[in-house]
């Protein structure tokens, strides 16, 4: 059956190294908003509509997933998905496309976030942005882990 796969995590979790992997394996299309975000408006976290550009994004990547799978093709999303009622929300947006949802949850502890940050930070990777680790601790907290059962979704 075709799957939309939602990564679940922090920015220095892992995200994007297992959406790739994902994508190589199932033969999928990756889709990553701060890929896009990147592209088309920079680096731009302390824009004041960063927030409302990035959903934007997601709206639209979301616009090509749907269609994507409606062609058969898993796709993987990159979003984080920090709350349940998002990963739910997609969840019935797959069904609804005839797609079943795996979630990908990444569970990093906060001192291998923030060391791995400092790294990323200093690196500046392409698709990355520039994240203070006063911003990142802030957000951790934010993050509702999924439990058991939405980890075995299908």
């Amino acid at each position: 059956m075709t799957t939309l796969h939602l990564i679940v995590g922090l920015p220095c979790s892992g995200k994007t190294t297992l959406a790739e992997k994902l994508e190589a394996r199932h033969q999928a299309i990756l889709l990553s908003p701060d890929e896009w975000q990147i592209r088309l408006f920079g680096r731009d976290l302390d824009h004041p509509r960063h927030d409302w550009r990035h959903d934007s994004i997601e709206d639209l990547l979301w616009n090509v997933a749907a269609k994507v799978l409606g062609h058969r093709i898993d796709v993987v999303l990159d979003f984080g998905f920090w709350k349940r009622i998002e990963r739910e929300d997609y969840r019935c947006r797959a069904k609804a496309v005839g797609a079943a949802t795996k979630i990908h949850y990444l569970d990093v502890p906060q001192n291998v976030l923030l060391r791995r940050l400092d790294i990323r930070n200093e690196l500046l990777p392409d698709g990355t942005f520039y994240i203070p680790p006063e911003l990142l601790k802030e957000w951790i907290p934010q993050l509702e882990p999924p439990d058991q059962e939405e980890l075995s979704w299908s």
